[in-house]
C-alpha cells in the first residue's frame, strides 16, 4: 500500500456560479476523493475574492480550499475532473506533508538549542 500524504488543493470557481451549484460542485469533488480512498481533513469555502489578473474576462472568483490525506491517485482524478469542469477557472495542488515535517524538525531543533543555552529557564 502506498504511503499517505497530505495535499492542499485550492481552486477558483466562476463568480457567476449560483450558491447551490457551488455546493453541488464541492460535494461532487469531495465524493471523488472519498470514493478513491482519500479523506478530506479540511473543506473551506473562502468566499469571493479579487483576482490578481483577469481569468476569462473575470476580475474575481470564489476560492475553495481542500486539505486531503491520500496516496495521490485520488488527486489525479480530482484534477482531471476540475480540468473539464466549466465552473472551475483555476486550480493548484500542493503536497504539504514534507513542509510540515521540516517545520516540526526545525522547531524541535530550536527548542533543543534553547534548552542547552546557559541561563535558559522555563520562561518560554
Amino acid at each position: 500500500m502506498a504511503e499517505k500524504r497530505i495535499y492542499e488543493v485550492m481552486f477558483i470557481v466562476d463568480p457567476d456560479t449560483p450558491e447551490e451549484d457551488l455546493t453541488r460542485l464541492t460535494e461532487n469533488l469531495s465524493n471523488i476523493i472519498t470514493d478513491k480512498g482519500g479523506t478530506i481533513t479540511k473543506n473551506e469555502v473562502m468566499g469571493r475574492r479579487q483576482l490578481a489578473y483577469k481569468v476569462g474576462r473575470k476580475n474575481e472568483g470564489i476560492y475553495v480550499l481542500f486539505e486531503i490525506e491520500g496516496t495521490g491517485g485520488e488527486i489525479a482524478e480530482l484534477e482531471r475532473r476540475m480540468r473539464v469542469s466549466d465552473q472551475v477557472m483555476r486550480y493548484l495542488t500542493v503536497r504539504v506533508d514534507e513542509d510540515r515535517q521540516r517545520a516540526e524538525k526545525l522547531k524541535s531543533r530550536r527548542a533543543r538549542k534553547a534548552s542547552k543555552r546557559p541561563g535558559a529557564t522555563a520562561a518560554a
